[in-house]
């Protein structure tokens, strides 16, 4: 594939400059600029803005609400709104189980599912997760008994980012135990309105509590909420693990997140002179910028895979593996650079209409809850522990 932009390409680029610069609201990009909470409204408006001039889902066949865009296109188009700090469009929904049903969802299900998703009727989150079943996802214990034309379901799901907005859930459920485990588990889509779902918060290191634990107690779903068949549900999962692999690399926000860095590392001083003439930090900013430019690439190659309708597993691990890694790197490097005031950690200097004083420099509000938050991508979507392994095994035929 050729790397090269085309004219096309640059004047597409213009384009979604041009439409970032009259639609995305001051409002969100500050938001996120400064790092500041993020509402359910606010993520819900930037979602509204994008499915109403056609661009909230690139990764979509044009048949079902999709951009018709090329891999460079679409890599456009994320550097670009990252760049512009527009918030992050909410993923679940939109580039992991929308993802899932149009490949192997039925007729119904496409047609009842997808427009919903487009317009922000439903609102996803995620149960694969539990405790005990992370990395080893396959030993979920979560159960689904088949009782004439519902499931009743019982278990409990964990790390369920946003589940506290959500209602809606995709999740991995175990229906048959006489084989290996990789055999017996299902996809099934839940109503979270159900009568016996629980939603528990969980606080992470940041003071934010973005995830959370689900409880299923005798939770009756239609058996037409059964995506695929019946016990091929793990075929799914990988397939969908894809998606949000290469989600939680982030490429366009690293390069959104790198650039603001090295300003950052032009003003601020030590001993006198930019932290960028500090030898031992500019070095691990121009290996940062060799890993960011090596990880654009692949992401390209995932990006053109994913387009030809494969799923690239060796290819979105080493993406997920590069991307958080970078993204960790990242936010270390601010933190240093912020020094002594990254110490001072106020949650509340983080939400709107925040009137205290600022402490230290305006970048420096929200590099410690970061640099907290940013702990668990490597182990989010399977630890890169196992990624390595998926990619020894996928490369070497092991």
């Amino acid at each position: 594939m050729d790397l090269n932009f085309t004219p096309e390409d640059e004047a597409f680029r213009e384009e979604v400059r041009a439409f970032l610069k009259e639609k995305l609201p001051a409002r969100l990009s500050d938001k996120v600029r400064t790092g500041k909470h993020l509402t359910k409204q606010d993520m819900e408006e930037w979602h509204a803005i994008l499915n109403e001039r056609g661009w909230l889902a690139p990764h979509w066949p044009e048949q079902y609400g999709g951009t018709g865009w090329s891999v460079t296109q679409r890599f456009i188009f994320e550097v670009e709104t990252a760049m512009a700090h527009s918030p992050r469009v909410v993923p679940f929904g939109l580039s992991m189980l929308a993802p899932v049903l149009i490949k192997y969802g039925s007729e119904a299900q496409k047609q009842h599912w997808l427009p919903r998703i487009l317009d922000g009727t439903d609102w996803w989150c995620q149960g694969y997760s539990e405790p005990g079943a992370g990395s080893d996802l396959a030993s979920l214990k979560t159960q689904a008994v088949r009782e004439g034309d519902h499931y009743i379901v019982n278990g409990q799901k964990t790390w369920t980012t946003l589940g506290q907005f959500a209602d809606h859930i995709f999740c991995l459920v175990r229906t048959d135990n006489s084989g290996k485990k990789q055999e017996g588990i299902s996809f099934l889509l839940i109503d979270m309105a159900t009568p016996g779902i629980e939603v528990r918060p969980i606080r992470l290191l940041d003071g934010d509590a973005e995830v959370n634990e689900v409880f299923f107690t005798d939770v009756k779903v239609p058996a037409e909420n059964l995506v695929g068949e019946e016990n091929k549900g793990w075929t799914y999962a990988k397939y969908l693990l894809t998606y949000e692999r290469t989600n939680i690399a982030g490429v366009g926000m690293s390069m959104a997140a790198f650039e603001q860095l090295k300003a950052v590392a032009q003003c601020q001083t030590r001993n006198g002179k930019p932290l960028a003439e500090n030898p031992m930090f500019a070095a691990r900013m121009a290996k940062l910028e060799i890993d960011l430019e090596n990880m654009k690439t692949t992401n390209l190659r995932v990006l053109y895979e994913a387009g030809q309708g494969k799923a690239p597993m060796a290819e979105s691990s080493m993406l997920k593996i590069r991307g958080t890694e970078i993204r960790q790197e990242i936010s270390d490097l601010m933190r240093r650079a912020a020094g002594r005031y990254a110490q001072p950690f106020i949650g509340e200097a983080l939400e709107e209409g925040f009137n205290g004083e600022p402490v230290g420099p305006d970048f420096a509000a929200p590099v410690s809850a970061q640099y907290f938050n940013y702990r668990k991508l490597s182990i989010f979507g399977g630890s890169n522990e196992v990624q390595r392994e998926i990619i020894s095994k996928s490369i070497l035929e092991l």
